[in-house]
This record gives C-alpha cells, sequence and structure tokens, in this order.
C-alpha cells in the first residue's frame, strides 16, 4: 500500500509543477515578472 501512496504523490507532485511551469511561463510572456525579485516570484507561486 506504501508504494501506491507514493506513485500518487509523484503523480500528484508532476501535475503541480507542470501547471506551475506553465504558470511561470504565462507570467514571463506577459512581461509581469521580468523586474521581480526571486524572492517575489516564490511567494508569488504560493498564492
Amino acid at each position: 500500500m506504501n508504494g501506491l501512496y507514493t506513485i500518487l504523490l509523484l503523480l500528484l507532485s508532476n501535475v503541480f509543477m507542470t501547471f506551475a511551469w506553465y504558470g511561470h511561463l504565462r507570467l514571463q510572456q506577459a512581461g509581469l515578472s521580468r523586474d521581480w525579485p526571486i524572492l517575489g516570484i516564490i511567494l508569488f507561486s504560493w498564492e
């Protein structure tokens, strides 16, 4: 059963990171994150 939980958590993590990456690309494409410090981008990504 632990193996199943591991696989599910990896899948959820992968989906989350995919959406985060696409969100990052959209912000970059819109020019909104060009002048942000890295800490601002990290904090924005958690909202």
